[in-house]
């Protein structure tokens, strides 16, 4: 069924779209024990930026068509070029989430009258209102037939209050569960849209994530495997299966305008751990020939020759790369505003604009869009004009170490279902275990840095390892690379997770991204749940022998960057972000005075230290418990409340999240610097609901349980206090409520744009 509707609409650019996600209550009862979703769909009003008779600035020419993205409407051409200028939305994602009213040829009239040159605000909104439909209104909430209120995991939760927390989150799956809407289907006749159909129910994300993505899934599959959801985690995997039949590849997510691309690829992991889990073992017949054709695309598409400069030694490794010379249609305005404003220096010529695109492009499908750890200029500009950063990204030059330790992974997963059951071939096993072997070679040859102790990319531009940190360099460790030195020395094994200690200590969150602050999403002070999840897989993954002992203590006098190998980080001390504390300054930047969250043998809001405990464990400890916190409290300062445990807010305290009639958020990232609040920074507003934040949140509270201690969240008001009077690390704004820049001058910037453009054609 699937292929054939692609086959049929695929031409038509017919699809489906997706309820917009709201803000999740802790207040829903019926849904918690019925497991039907509470959320009723939402779209957005327009909201132009100018007056409607005002003429839209002049339009830079159009760029190439894209093979890989055919229609007319919602692919890079004049009607999406045009409504984009227009800013008729502030995410340049809700125009192309909208099906037409009607067929293209219908929608393509409509929009002839409209000319480019002399277009205004008025004529461009009054084509879409009457010629396009909300986006969200073609799938629908589904019930829970599975749901379990109570699931046994909760059993491993002590605190009282943090077990109700794990349980309201539990609860969050019943309002992110989405099916199709089969009356509002397109059909390419009556309407056109650009979701791509699944057969099966799914979750989604959350906020402007409408659709099923992908490696957002391996953490919404954790979770829905804590909470015995094995129907909803097979219905997933379902989906994915249907996606590589039909391209080859699963996309980026869920709509025509990610076909150019994918993301990590997880597929094989989330397949083994739920049939681990489940012991749902015939799922295997159907997936495992997918899985193969996943991993040929890969190598097909995205692999390629490296010769080590330390070794001579030639490995087949990948990295991401993908084929693109236009802005991406969900981040349209976005895009073309970074090759095109002129405010960035000198105007890019078309090749040079097709280059970027590609590299913006080859960037989301990272999944960490975006960061200066892909970036050749990281500063250029400053913390408030990232655009100029993303000018010099250099993807497509990078190997990625976490890339590659996912295929490592997958190769190894494959050789042992190979090896045992009714699956087995001796053959297939022992050619991916030969490809994992490879791998794993080329990982520590070019990425591990034996005297600065980290994993760093290789950058084929230098031909040289890079010397940029990131929590990249804990995916070795998880997927159980660990390099001899590691495992010859506690000393050396310390020094490895040495900035994580570095971190508890120093800031009240989790663990940055990145220690750079640039402005982007994917950098510090950002946390990212799938982050935290991999960094507690690595310590765990460290044997007893070099983890014993308590952890280190810094010299007197000096913090916990002390500890930190020279170089490791490639930043001095005082180039860290100072965390803001409750005197209204931020804390010293270097010596002992930076760590004020340090406490014996633990951390504040680290949970307590035991007896015995190894320093591997008490890292472990503490930043699950750090992660409970930022979560909990974050949703607390935004509404959320239980009854006889937390008690909401007063709306003095919620106003300063503006927060004063919603019941609770769970969001996408954190700030380490701020634990009352999601994250900041990026080409979209921080997003509430969230798939895989959910998901960590269950595992945590599952395998760190009984560790877990209800921790102490801020005052909102004197927090908000305190950033504010320290705004000048953070821009002058409370994180995670930051806005996105001012639309008239990004229009005045527009209009610079296109006339330095007329000028060099």
């Amino acid at each position: 069924m699937f292929a054939e509707w692609f086959i049929v609409s695929y031409a038509t650019h017919a699809a489906r779209a997706l309820p917009q996600s709201q803000a999740i209550s802790a207040t829903s009862p019926a849904s918690a024990i019925t497991g039907v979703s509470a959320i009723t769909p939402a779209t957005s009003v327009a909201s132009p930026v100018a007056p409607l008779t005002a003429t839209l600035p002049s339009q830079v020419p159009l760029p190439p068509v894209q093979t890989w993205c055919p229609s007319k409407i919602f692919c890079p051409g004049a009607i999406l070029q045009t409504v984009n200028l227009a800013e008729l939305w502030s995410d340049p994602k809700t125009f192309v989430d909208k099906p037409t009213d009607s067929d293209q040829q219908s929608v393509l009239a409509a929009f002839a009258p409209i000319n480019s040159t002399n277009a205004t605000e008025g004529a461009v909104l009054s084509f879409v209102d009457d010629n396009f439909g909300g986006e969200g209104l073609e799938l629908e909430a589904q019930a829970l037939p599975s749901f379990n209120a109570n699931p046994p995991f909760l059993k491993n939760v002590t605190d009282p209050l943090l077990k109700a927390f794990a349980q309201v989150v539990h609860g969050y799956w019943t309002q992110l569960i989405r099916g199709t809407n089969s009356s509002a289907l397109c059909d390419g006749v009556k309407c056109v849209s650009t979701l791509i159909p699944l057969n099966h129910t799914f979750v989604v994300p959350g906020g402007r994530f409408r659709e099923q993505y992908y490696w957002d899934s391996f953490w919404i599959i954790e979770g829905l495997i804590q909470s015995q959801l094995f129907d909803i985690a097979n219905d997933t995997l379902q989906n994915f299966m249907d996606e590589i039949e039909t391209f080859g590849y699963i996309p980026n997510g869920g709509r025509i305008y990610y076909l150019n691309r994918s993301q990590p690829p997880m597929f094989i992991w989330m397949l083994a751990n739920y049939v681990a889990a489940s012991n749902d073992t015939s799922i295997l017949h159907r997936a495992l020939p997918l899985a193969e054709l996943e991993l040929t695309w890969w190598k097909n598409n995205r692999s390629l020759n490296v010769t080590s400069p330390y070794t001579n030694t030639t490995y087949t490794l990948s990295r991401y790369a993908v084929t693109n010379s236009a802005p991406r249609p969900e981040s349209y305005l976005t895009d073309y505003m970074t090759a095109n404003d002129p405010t960035l220096g000198t105007p890019l010529d078309e090749p040079q604009r097709a280059e970027l695109y590609s590299e913006l492009a080859s960037a989301a499908e990272t999944g960490w869009d975006f960061s200066t750890r892909f970036v050749s200029r990281p500063l250029a500009g400053g913390t408030n004009n990232t655009g100029s950063a993303l000018r010099s990204l250099n993807v497509k030059n990078h190997i990625p170490v976490d890339l590659n330790c996912i295929l490592y992974k997958s190769n190894l997963i494959l050789a042992d279902i190979y090896s045992s059951g009714s699956h087995i071939n001796s053959t297939a096993a022992a050619q991916h275990t030969a490809t994992a072997a490879s791998i794993r070679a080329g990982i520590l040859d070019l990425f591990w840095d034996p005297s600065k102790l980290a994993f760093y990319d290789f950058n084929l531009t230098s031909n040289s390892r890079n010397s940029f940190f990131s929590v990249a360099t804990f995916y070795p460790l998880w997927v159980g690379i660990i390099p001899d030195e590691l495992m010859s020395s506690s000393t050396n094994a310390f020094g490895f997770f040495s900035s994580v200690n570095m971190a508890l200590r120093r800031y009240n969150g989790t663990y940055p991204t990145t220690f750079v602050n640039s402005g982007l999403q994917w950098d510090a002070p950002n946390a990212w749940p799938p982050h935290q999840y991999i960094t507690m897989q690595a310590l765990m993954a460290l044997p007893d022998n070099v983890s014993s002992g308590a952890i280190p203590q810094p010299p007197k006098g000096k913090s916990g960057f002390a500890l930190v190998p020279e170089g490791q980080l490639g930043l001095q001390e005082n180039d860290l972000l100072r965390q803001p504390t409750s005197n209204g300054k931020n804390a010293s930047s270097t010596g002992s005075r930076a760590d004020i969250n340090a406490l014996d043998g633990t951390f504040v809001n680290g949970g307590n230290a035991t007896a015995g405990e190894r320093w591997r464990d008490a890292l472990a400890r503490g930043l699950a418990n750090r992660y409970f916190t930022s979560a909990l409290c974050s949703w607390h300062s935004t509404g959320g409340s239980i009854p006889g445990l937390l008690p909401r807010l007063t709306d003095q305290q919620l106003n300063v999240s503006q927060s004063i009639n919603n019941t609770g958020n769970m969001f996408e990232k954190f700030s380490v610097l701020d634990i009352d609040s999601g994250g900041s920074g990026g080409e979209y507003t921080v997003q509430a609901g969230f798939g895989w934040t959910n998901g960590v949140v269950l595992w945590v509270a599952s395998t760190f349980g009984e560790q877990l201690i209800a921790p102490e969240c801020p005052d909102p008001l004197v927090e908000a206090s305190i950033l504010n009077g320290v705004g000048s690390q953070k821009n002058g704004a409370f994180p995670g409520r930051l806005s996105v820049g001012s639309s008239v001058l990004s229009r005045l910037a527009l209009l610079l744009a296109t006339a330095l453009q007329l000028l060099i054609m």
